[in-house]
C-alpha cells in the first residue's frame, strides 16, 4: 500500500507568503522604473538607484539585524521583520518624492536578509531532520512565485493604476503574512538546542569553522553566475536571439517556471543526498550556460536554455542554505543569515562582471560565458571544500572515539 506524502507544517504557508512579499519587493520595480522615473522626475539610472539600494540594505542590514536579534526567541523576531516590511512598503506607497521612496525600499530591505536567514532556520525546525532541505524549498517557493506571477502582475497594476497602487498591494500582502505568521508558527521558540550559550559571541564561533567560510564563497560564486547572465537577459534576448521586445515579459515567465521547479525539486534531493546534489547542479548550471552562449543566435534553443538556466539556476539555493547550516549547526541563525547576504554579493558581482564584458565590446552573451565561468569556479571550491571535509572526518571521528572510551 502506498503511503502519502504528509502535507506540509501550516507555518510554511506562512513563510512561503512572507516571502513571496520579499520577493516581490524586490523585484517588481525593474518593470516599475520609467514610470517612477517620470512620476519622481527623475532619470532612469536615478530611479535605477532603488534597485542597487534596496540590494546594499539587504547585504548590509541583513546581517547585522540577525547579529542584533540572535538571543531574541524567533517568533516575536519575524513578526518584527514583518512590521518592518510593512512599514517600508507603506512609506513606499504614500512616497511623493524620491528621497521618500528611497527610503521606503531601505527600510523594506533590512527586513530581507534576517528573514530568509531566521526563516530558514525555522522552516528547517518545523519538519523532521530529513526533509529540512525540502522546507527550506518550500518557504523560498513563495520568492519564485514572485518571479512567475507576482512581477508582471505587479507591473501590470502599476502601469494601469499608478506605480504606488503596487506597493499599497505589496503592504497588503505584508498584512496577510504577519497574520499567518502569527497563528501559524508554533509558540514556543521552535528551536532551542541549537542556541549558543554565549549569544552574539556563540554565533560568531560558527565562522571559525573553514566550511563556514567556504559555503559561503560557493554561494556568491555558484548564484552569482546565474544572476551575472540574468541581468543582462533582455539586451541577449532582443539584440541576440532576434525576440520583440514585447515577448521579453513572457520569456521571463518561462525562466521564472524554471526557477520554481529547480527550486523543489532540488530541495528533495538535497534531502537524500546534499552534497552529491550541489555538485550536479553546480555542474549542469555551468553546462546550461555554456550551451547558452553558443546557441544564442537560435530563438527556439534560446527559449529551452532559459528555462534550464532558471531550474538550475534556482536549484542551487535550498543546498546552499542547507549547507552552511549544516555546518554551523551549533548556531545557524547568523550564519544562515551571512548566506543571504551572500547571495546578494554573488548578483552584485556577477552582474558588474558581465557589465565589464558588455562595456569591453565582447557582446551580449559575453555576461553569459562570464557567469559559466563564476559558476564553474563555485563547482571548483565546492569539490575541494567536500574533499577537505572528507579528510577531516576521520580525525573528528578518532576524537570523539577517545572522548568516548575516557
Amino acid at each position: 500500500m502506498s503511503v502519502r506524502p504528509s502535507a506540509p507544517p501550516p507555518g510554511l504557508i506562512a513563510l512561503a507568503i512572507g516571502a513571496f512579499g520579499i520577493g516581490l519587493t524586490e523585484f517588481v520595480i525593474m518593470g516599475l522604473l520609467p514610470d517612477v522615473a517620470t512620476d519622481l522626475a527623475v532619470s532612469e539610472p536615478v530611479a535605477g538607484w532603488l534597485i542597487s539600494g534596496y540590494a546594499l540594505s539587504v547585504a548590509v542590514g541583513g546581517v547585522a539585524l540577525t547579529a542584533a536579534v540572535t538571543r531574541l526567541p524567533r517568533k516575536p523576531v519575524l513578526l518584527g521583520l514583518m512590521v518592518l516590511f510593512i512599514i517600508g512598503n507603506l512609506l513606499s506607497a504614500v512616497a511623493d518624492d524620491y528621497p521618500v521612496l528611497m527610503a521606503g525600499r531601505i527600510v523594506a530591505a533590512l527586513c530581507h536578509g534576517a528573514f530568509f536567514g531566521i526563516g530558514a532556520v525555522v522552516a528547517a525546525d518545523l519538519v523532521a531532520p530529513a526533509r529540512r532541505a525540502g522546507a527550506i524549498a518550500m518557504m523560498f517557493a513563495g520568492l519564485t512565485i514572485a518571479n512567475v506571477l507576482g512581477v508582471p502582475f505587479g507591473t501590470f497594476l502599476g502601469q494601469h493604476f499608478g506605480w504606488r497602487s503596487t506597493f499599497w498591494a505589496i503592504t497588503a500582502i505584508g498584512v496577510v503574512a504577519l497574520i499567518g505568521l502569527a497563528v501559524l508558527i508554533p509558540g514556543r521558540d521552535t528551536a532551542t538546542a541549537d542556541r549558543p550559550a554565549g549569544g552574539l559571541r556563540g554565533e560568531l564561533r560558527a565562522f571559525t569553522h573553514p566550511q563556514v567560510w567556504l559555503s559561503l564563497l560557493i554561494t556568491v560564486l555558484g548564484f552569482g553566475g546565474m544572476f551575472g547572465a540574468f541581468t543582462y537577459i533582455a539586451f541577449t534576448l532582443t539584440e541576440v536571439s532576434g525576440f520583440a521586445s514585447s515577448t521579453v515579459p513572457w520569456l521571463l515567465v518561462l525562466f521564472g517556471a524554471g526557477l520554481f521547479a529547480g527550486n523543489l525539486l532540488a530541495g528533495r534531493a538535497a534531502d537524500r543526498s546534499l552534497s552529491r546534489t550541489l555538485a550536479t547542479v553546480l555542474a549542469a548550471l555551468t553546462v546550461v550556460l555554456v550551451g547558452f552562449a553558443l546557441t544564442a543566435t537560435s530563438p527556439a534553443l534560446t527559449i529551452v536554455a532559459l528555462v534550464l538556466m532558471g531550474g538550475f539556476g534556482f536549484a542551487t539555493v535550498p543546498p546552499l542554505q542547507m549547507r552552511i547550516m549544516r555546518y554551523a549547526d551549533q548556531a545557524p541563525t547568523l550564519a544562515s543569515g551571512a548566506n543571504i547576504a551572500a547571495f546578494n554579493l554573488g548578483n552584485a558581482l556577477g552582474a558588474w562582471i558581465g557589465g565589464v564584458t558588455i562595456a569591453a565590446g565582447l557582446g551580449y552573451t559575453s555576461p553569459i560565458w562570464a557567469g559559466a565561468a563564476l559558476t564553474l569556479a563555485g563547482l571548483i571550491v565546492l569539490l575541494g571544500a567536500q574533499r577537505l571535509a572528507r579528510r577531516d572526518e576521520p580525525a573528528k571521528d578518532e576524537a570523539a572515539l577517545a572522548r568516548t572510551t575516557v
